[in-house]
């Protein structure tokens, strides 16, 4: 029975292989950062380099791109989005009184749309044809000043 010798570089890529597949069950991004270091590796290994060199190549390749790309994943991951959405688009605009508002209630015209309203001071109201800006939404009610 014949021995079968596999090339270092063919090591390399089947534990590549095995990161990646650890990669999309664990969803742990660094597995990833892994893979591409042991195909760095297996490219040395191609290209004749010895194995201590291969083991330099994937502890470098993968300690780096784990120090560079995590920090800046973080930071994307944690950036709220620039375009508001929903009743957070409408905070900030400006609306038309169409009922007197009061810190007891109003309508108000916001957005094309008709939308109960209140004043943020209680002891304020605001008269038909006023602008008012929106502060925050609460539930169906705008609080306006």
């Amino acid at each position: 029975m014949a021995s079968v010798d596999i090339d270092a570089w063919l090591w390399w890529l089947i534990g590549a292989a095995v990161l990646g597949i650890a990669l999309v069950v664990t969803a742990m991004p660094e597995l990833g950062m892994l893979a591409v270091g042991a195909v760095a590796a297996a490219g040395t290994a191609g290209l004749g380099g010895g194995v201590v060199l291969q083991v330099v190549v994937f502890a470098v390749v993968s300690v780096a791109l784990i120090a560079v790309v995590r920090p800046i994943a973080a930071r994307h991951r944690s950036q709220r989005p620039q375009l508001a959405t929903g009743v957070d688009a409408l905070k900030g605009r400006h609306a038309v009184v169409l009922e007197r508002v009061d810190g007891t209630g109003g309508r108000i015209k916001l957005a094309g749309e008709v939308w109960s309203a209140r004043s943020l001071d209680g002891s304020q109201s605001y008269e038909v044809g006023q602008e008012v800006d929106v502060v925050e939404i609460e539930g169906a009610t705008a609080i306006v000043m």
